[in-house]
């Protein structure tokens, strides 16, 4: 049994818990600075409960000492930290972040470590770069990556189409940060919000605009070897135009903390959402132009004994995957390790990415 330390008792931290402490082979201790965040935590199965500063590395290091790994289930501001504890620590490290800072930031921790450090692995930036590169590795030579992924309310009743699903400060973040983008070859800096495209999956119309994070590290890889490539979040038609009043028109993106204080307030929680996963890419194969296109949705669903929503499994099995897939030895040991360098079918066949494959593709085709 490997000891692992999961920082956030949110959510997805429970989520994360739920599934690690319930399957025998990990022993969990969960770490929040917030007691009261600790005594909500959501799961049936035991877990270690420590009440810490995050922000205070000596402390963190402490808890971290002869651990295995530390999944950070933390706000993308605690990123940092939490990589820097684990370094001293001698820990294998592992988050969740769409932050473009933070993860930089880790990339240079991992320059010389002794273990593993496996940032952005969630569902965006996450699986879908795993999915995009298993695409893009069957074509003789690229053209275009399309990656859109949204995670949405089934039952939209508001005039933002949307249910908090997940963290908020993640949600404003991806909404006010630069985009990255390779367009006619070159790599560009985009705005979020912007591009705004729409198109219809399984007869509902949606959106889809520039946001940030969400290429985690393909831009770097790709450079060179792909004409366009572009992330996008999927939203209801409607949502984007509201936003950018919020941040731009009102200039909430310069007071985040209100922004997030209003949302918090006046925009529900829900379990009943869908995550959609939408990816397409085009180019060469044996001298013809092809497509392929990988389409999935994942609902809400009963995990440990009580409903759990699809941004919940989807996330929580990602980092959960990954990790199974390290402790296996089935990825490097040490250093950095990017999302496209784990292989997706050996992914969907872990226990936790599972949860992925239990919904077949609503669409995949190979088009001349």
């Amino acid at each position: 049994m490997k000891d692992i330390v999961i920082v956030g008792a949110g959510k997805i931290g429970s989520m994360i818990a739920e599934l690690l402490a319930g399957c025998g082979d990990y022993a969990v201790t969960v770490v929040d600075r917030s007691q009261q965040q600790l005594d909500r935590l959501e799961t049936a199965a035991a877990a270690t409960k420590i009440s810490a500063d995050i922000a205070n590395g000596e402390s963190l290091r402490k808890i971290l000492a002869g651990k295995f790994a530390v999944l950070s289930a933390a706000p993308y501001h605690a990123t940092r930290p939490i990589a820097e504890a684990a370094k001293a620590a001698g820990a294998h490290y592992l988050d969740l972040t769409e932050d473009v800072a933070s993860t930089r930031a880790v990339k240079q921790l991992a320059a010389g470590a002794r273990t593993a450090f496996i940032p952005q692995c969630g569902l965006a930036p996450g699986f879908i770069t795993i999915v995009a590169s298993d695409l893009a590795s069957r074509f003789d030579k690229l053209q275009d990556v399309r990656m859109r992924v949204g995670a949405l309310p089934k039952f939209p009743s508001n005039a933002l189409n949307y249910n908090l699903t997940w963290s908020t400060d993640g949600v404003i973040n991806e909404y006010c940060e630069p985009c990255e983008a390779i367009v006619n070859g070159q790599l560009r800096e985009t705005q979020p919000l912007e591009e705004l495209e729409e198109f219809s999956l399984d007869g509902i119309l949606y959106e889809a605009f520039n946001t940030s994070g969400g290429l985690g590290t393909l831009c770097e890889t790709l450079a060179g070897k792909v004409r366009n490539l572009n992330y996008r979040t999927i939203r209801y038609p409607g949502h984007a135009a509201i936003m950018k009043a919020l941040l731009n028109d009102l200039r909430l993106r310069d007071r985040r903390e209100l922004l997030k204080d209003i949302l918090e307030n006046a925009v529900p929680i829900t379990l009943q959402d869908v995550v959609i996963v939408f990816v397409t890419v085009s180019g060469l194969r044996a001298g013809q132009l092809v497509q392929e296109t990988y389409a999935n949705k994942i609902y809400a669903a009963p995990v440990g004994g009580r409903v759990r929503s699809a941004i919940q499994i989807t996330t929580a099995g990602g980092i959960c995957a990954v990790l199974d897939m390290l402790s296996a030895g089935k990825l490097p040991q040490s250093g950095l390790v990017k999302q496209e360098e784990i292989a997706l079918q050996p992914f969907l066949a872990n226990r936790f990415g599972r949860f992925y494959a239990m919904a077949a593709p609503a669409a995949a085709a190979n088009a001349a």
